[in-house]
């Protein structure tokens, strides 16, 4: 049985190759009874090394290609793309052209991952822009949202398009449940919104069927967590403001929480009390669990780890590229496309 192959830049992002070679070591631990994968990192030969001694990794789960050089976070798109082709980043995504990999990652530069990765992969003829995706918890599992910020601006096949590759993605990673589609709105009446939105309403609601997804209408932004949606489209402008904003607020409520009970004596005995249900608390809104934002259009998946993130949050993003293939995201996006076409 061919392995799963994925491809990590473990140059990219804060504290790396320590913390991507920590993730992969933790990905692997969680893995272990698994033999159906294989991660090939590229980057400093002699770096990476080091780091994989320190964890005693089995040589047989792991690849390293050596390159010669790094995409710095300081670098523009333009000036990156001139000196990338021995980079980390442009080598890991290479491969998937090369046939050594399903899926790339990275935690490198944002504009410089699009961009090279729209460059090497190519866009799927069937789509016009692609779309940036994330996980997001609701009350009942995960939301996939999209655009993220890959695209300024929208039309409404642009966003119906988001829809198709959301809701192949949702598939992707939870096969066993059925992709329910809302479009971001500031209302759910079909009369509120702007024309573009009027008119992806009516073209989604066209499309909504038990074979593809089930289409829900307009959600407003304070419905995005209830659950009674799973696939969230929206404009790169609002999802990214959508995205920036929810972060924003669960910092400052979990901030919040803890210096009110750590103030005096009372609160900190009431912690003792009411610590298990604090810490599942904590750990649901976790954003480590929920890292790994996903490019989709492409004719190859690419994900962006946050490049801030620990190794626990580097290892969950291995676990969704690793999802990902094994819900044979690619076929399930072709499906939902000529399912579009045929219509």
């Amino acid at each position: 049985m061919k392995k799963i192959t994925v491809a990590i830049d473990a140059m990219g992002g804060d504290n790396s190759p320590e913390k991507t070679v920590n993730g992969v070591n933790l990905f692997i631990e969680k893995n272990k009874s698994n033999n159906d994968f294989l991660i090939n990192l590229f980057g400093d030969e002699i770096r990476i090394n080091n780091e994989v001694k320190k964890y005693n990794i089995p040589k047989e789960l792991i690849k390293i290609t050596h390159t010669k050089s790094i995409i710095s976070d300081d670098e523009t798109p333009l000036t990156a793309i001139k000196n990338s082709k021995n980079t980390s980043m442009w080598n890991c995504i290479k491969s998937q052209i090369d046939g050594d990999a399903d899926i790339s990652l990275s935690a490198g530069n944002t504009g410089v991952l699009l961009v090279i990765s729209r460059m090497i992969l190519k866009m799927m003829k069937q789509v016009n822009k692609p779309a940036l995706a994330g996980l997001w918890p609701n009350k009942k599992g995960m939301n996939v949202v999209l655009d993220l910020g890959a695209n300024i601006e929208c039309n409404e096949d642009n966003l119906v398009d988001f829809a198709e590759l959301g809701s192949a993605l949702y598939k992707s990673i939870f096969p066993n449940e059925k992709p329910l589609v809302s479009l971001l709105n500031i209302g759910s009446e079909e009369i509120k919104g702007t024309e573009i939105l009027k008119k992806t309403h009516k073209k989604l609601n066209f499309l909504s069927n038990e074979n593809n997804f089930l289409f829900k209408g307009y959600i407003e932004g304070n419905k995005i967590m209830n659950g009674e949606t799973n696939v969230i489209v929206t404009d790169g402008f609002t999802g990214n403001i959508a995205l920036k904003t929810a972060e924003g607020t669960a910092k400052f409520i979990t901030d919040d929480l803890k210096k009110t009970l750590t103030e005096n004596l009372y609160t900190k005995i009431s912690l003792i009390f009411s610590y298990f249900s604090l810490k599942k608390f904590k750990d649901r809104l976790d954003p480590r669990k929920y890292n790994g934002a996903i490019l989709l259009g492409l004719n190859g998946p690419v994900v962006k780890s946050h490049g801030g993130t620990d190794a626990l949050g580097f290892c969950y993003s291995i676990d969704l590229c690793y999802k990902i293939i094994k819900g044979n995201l690619m076929q399930q996006i072709r499906n939902n496309l000529n399912h579009l076409k045929n219509e």
